[in-house]
């Protein structure tokens, strides 16, 4: 008997067994196993704990959420305070009271393409006479609302 030799010709040894070429790796595979669920349970035991101490704190209230104030200027210089027609004299008597109200006010500038720049800077104007200083323009066309 030959050992690690293997006949060209047929598939038969010298005493008639026929040569056994598969190697089983089955119980290699479930040797691997085993040792990987040894090291994925061990792993996290393995890891220094850091022990810390945290401070105590208290939350405090989140602070209420900025008033929006939408004014319009329509093509004709005529102004809108939230869909309401009002007068320019109007319009600084009510920046004065919502600043009085909620000093965070937010004014979301409304103007029409047409509007001269001249009425923008007076709205502006009125807005920070009134203590107002945050102001957001709208770059949408406006609809003025109907009565």
């Amino acid at each position: 008997m030959s050992i690690g030799r293997f006949s060209q010709t047929g598939s038969s040894n010298q005493d008639g067994s026929s040569a056994l070429a598969d190697i089983n790796v089955t119980p290699m595979v479930d040797v691997m196993l085993v040792l990987l669920v040894i090291f994925i349970m061990a792993a996290p035991l393995m890891l220094p704990a850091i022990q810390l101490e945290l401070p105590a704190t208290q939350a405090r209230t989140a602070p209420a959420p900025a008033v929006t104030v939408q004014i319009a200027i329509a093509a004709d210089q005529s102004l809108y305070w939230g869909g309401s027609r009002i007068s320019a004299e109007d319009l600084s008597g009510r920046l004065q009271t919502q600043a009085r109200q909620s000093p965070q006010t937010v004014i979301s500038l409304q103007a029409d393409k047409a509007t001269p720049y001249e009425q923008l800077a007076k709205v502006m104007a009125a807005a920070q006479a009134a203590g107002l200083n945050q102001i957001s323009f709208v770059t949408d066309s406006i609809q003025p609302a109907r009565p």
